[in-house]
């Protein structure tokens, strides 16, 4: 599971992301092979921290594991974005938390989830919540398909009644998806009223805040063991500060669009890292089903990205 950038104005659908627009005068085409490759590194590198995640979960439990990451996660984008405290508005301030907040109960949820559930069908699940969003902003018909597709999916993976899962690790992964939701639509929020990625390293904080108590609480003093600290900053580093800068590589040089439709790829990914780390088969059901999501994820970007082409067209004409 992934985080995107508060310094952008708009993520996709089922990314978790907010894609930038790509800059005047970029080559396409071959050119963007490079820009496609760090977006998959990212992709791939979220994925495995949330499967390292998965096995450090019996040594710090679920919410210690998400302390961790979001503490080191915090303390690294500060380091890094330096944002000032000063300044800024009860709006942006009041903006900020929210965003925190979204932040804190997305990771936390989705966490709570995959101690439950294999990760491929949770990340399968949550990326419900993004494609919920894109459909209901987008409100054309054509999105009643993919909506349709994605509950197939979601009917194929719970085996027709979510026999096969655990049914508070599902409960879980769709909360998380609601949160992830929300997550970016404040996101959106907090870019317009922060420069750069200043806001995003403040509202870490607020979420590496929030939830410290309740990881200290289920794992105590757990959390300073050593092999722990070090295995959560992996995950850290792994889940949140190296994908951040594979994607504001890539952003550079990458359209939106293609952006968009790599990131639907999560589930896959998801579900390749659980069974390579985790030994977590997928049965040819769930397999079907996460392709489905996939499907209608990438259905999705498209057909918004074709709404803003032909609205720019008769803009111009």
């Amino acid at each position: 599971m992934t985080t995107p950038s508060a310094a952008t104005p708009s993520a996709a659908p089922g990314t978790g992301h907010a894609p930038a627009s790509t800059p005047a005068g970029v080559p396409r085409g071959r050119g963007s092979l490079g820009p496609v490759g760090l977006v998959l590194a990212g992709g791939v590198s979220v994925q495995f921290g949330g499967a390292l995640a998965v096995t450090l979960m019996p040594r710090a439990g679920a919410l210690g594991v998400v302390s961790l990451r979001l503490l080191v996660a915090a303390l690294v984008l500060i380091v890094l974005c330096r944002p000032r405290l000063r300044g800024h508005s009860r709006a942006d301030w009041g903006t900020v938390i929210v965003f925190g907040i979204a932040m804190a109960a997305m990771n936390g949820l989705f966490y709570q989830s995959v101690a439950r559930i294999p990760l491929g069908p949770a990340v399968t699940l949550e990326v419900l919540g993004p494609l919920a969003l894109s459909v209901l902003a987008s409100r054309r018909a054509v999105n009643i398909v993919w909506a349709a597709l994605a509950l197939t999916g979601v009917f194929l993976l719970g085996g027709g009644g979510f026999s096969g899962l655990d049914p508070l690790g599902v409960a879980f992964a769709l909360g998380a998806g609601a949160m992830w939701a929300a997550y970016i639509v404040f996101s959106a929020r907090t870019g317009r009223r922060f420069p750069q990625a200043d806001g995003l390293a403040l509202a870490m904080g607020v979420a590496a805040v929030l939830f410290l108590p309740l990881g200290i609480a289920e794992s105590g003093t757990k959390l300073l063991d050593p092999t722990v600290l070090a295995l959560g900053a992996a995950v850290a580093v792994l889940s949140s500060v190296l994908p951040y800068t594979l994607e504001l590589l890539a952003l550079r040089r990458l359209p939106a669009s293609t952006f968009a439709i790599l990131m639907s790829l999560e589930p896959a990914l998801a579900a390749t890292a659980g069974f390579l780390i985790l030994d977590q088969a997928l049965s040819a059901a769930e397999a079907a089903a996460i392709a489905l999501v996939i499907a209608a994820s990438m259905g999705a970007v498209r057909t918004q990205v074709g709404r803003g082409k032909a609205k720019g067209a008769e803009t111009l004409s």
